[in-house]
């Protein structure tokens, strides 16, 4: 099998699952967009590093993390740039919502998780985020994960309960307004009784 055909087979069917893991990090689809280039560059440049009919997937995943977390250092080493377009439109006097365009990918998954989950989401720190994403959203096993964030599955384990935790703390107020019961307090309210 040429490089080409086991590029095509093997890690482009990846592709979507990538770039909804990209946009779940950015939530910015020109930046989850870039991300997704830069893995599948780096995954053709070290294609030989790959064994075939390995687990394709967790592969590109772990070249994905880590194009983010060195994008993300990058980021965070040079200056804060402006967007030439915005400054200008509110120099100008116009409004900037109505001149950004709304991403439908942004509104369609904010249609599915809604606000609250969204932003209770957003609001958990990096590493629990990414165990969040890669378990619930992903559907990677703990085995694929710890390789992928290259940490122990039991860090994996703990990770996912306190990041599960977390959300279920910021969204304990929300889940009320929803009429949703927590199962355990009312096993707790059976047994007191």
């Amino acid at each position: 099998m040429t490089e080409k055909e086991k590029f095509d087979q093997e890690l482009l069917p990846h592709l979507e699952a990538l770039h909804s893991f990209a946009y779940h990090l950015t939530y910015n689809e020109e930046d989850a967009e870039d991300l997704v280039q830069e893995t599948f560059i780096k995954a053709f440049k070290y294609l030989d590093h790959y064994d075939e009919g390995t687990n394709a997937k967790a592969w590109l995943f772990k070249i994905l993390k880590n194009v983010y977390i060195n994008e993300f250092r990058k980021k965070n080493r040079r200056p804060r740039q402006v967007d030439f377009e915005e400054a200008s439109a509110y120099h100008d006097g116009e409004d900037v919502a109505v001149v950004s365009y709304d991403d439908l990918r942004a509104e369609l998954f904010d249609q599915i998780m809604g606000d609250e989950v969204n932003q209770a989401l957003q609001s958990i720190p990096e590493e629990f985020k990414t165990i969040i994403l890669l378990c619930d959203i992903e559907d990677f096993t703990y085995q694929e994960i710890a390789k992928i964030l290259d940490i122990p599955v039991g860090t994996v384990r703990s990770r996912l309960f306190r990041a599960r935790n977390m959300l279920k703390d910021k969204l304990k107020d929300y889940a009320v307004t929803m009429g949703i019961k927590d199962k355990r307090s009312d096993i707790s309210t059976i047994e007191a009784e």
